[in-house]
């Protein structure tokens, strides 16, 4: 049992690690302040590891969707309490932050659904292509609908925070 804990914890502390490495490789290339790495790696790697933690089985077995805003709102949350900090808005610091949560695996097979709808010879299996092409994007636009929410939301609960750094 305790083996699979600490199993289970070594994995999280790797997500959480890549988590942070690609949030800090999409603050330098959207040209953020250098100073903003610090915190961009750590809402990032907060988030995802916290994501990671509510979808694992016998935790809370969550889906991508509800998970994907519950992580963003913390990745909100972490990034307009600190980035007053660093004298940026606090934008600057959370949208490199999400970047690692962009569900990128179903908007590969959402686009191979579609290719594969339109290859397909045999009405059933255009149609089973179809359902995975609807099934993956409409999965992929919810959790990023859901993200926005979920970073925006911490950015007009906590106004008097977020706004000081561009005053």
């Amino acid at each position: 049992m305790l083996l699979n804990e600490i199993i289970s914890l070594s994995a999280l502390g790797e997500d959480a690690l890549f988590a942070a490495m690609a949030a800090i490789g999409f603050a330098c290339i959207s040209h953020t302040p250098r100073r903003t790495a610090l915190i961009c790696g750590l809402a990032g790697a907060a988030a995802h590891a916290f994501r990671s933690l509510l979808m694992a089985p016998g935790v809370c077995d969550m889906n991508i969707i509800p998970a994907g805003t519950i992580a963003a709102f913390l990745a909100g949350v972490i990034a307009v309490l600190l980035s007053p900090l660093v004298k940026v808005p606090a934008e600057a610091c959370l949208f490199p932050a999400l970047l690692p949560m962009i569900p990128g695996m179903y908007a590969y097979k959402a686009v191979a659904g579609l290719a594969g709808c339109l290859t397909c010879a045999s009405e059933g299996a255009a149609a089973h292509q179809m359902y995975l092409f609807f099934s993956n994007a409409l999965t992929c636009t919810a959790v990023v609908i859901g993200m926005v929410l979920g970073a925006n939301l911490p950015i007009f609960m906590l106004k008097k925070i977020s706004f000081q750094a561009t005053r």
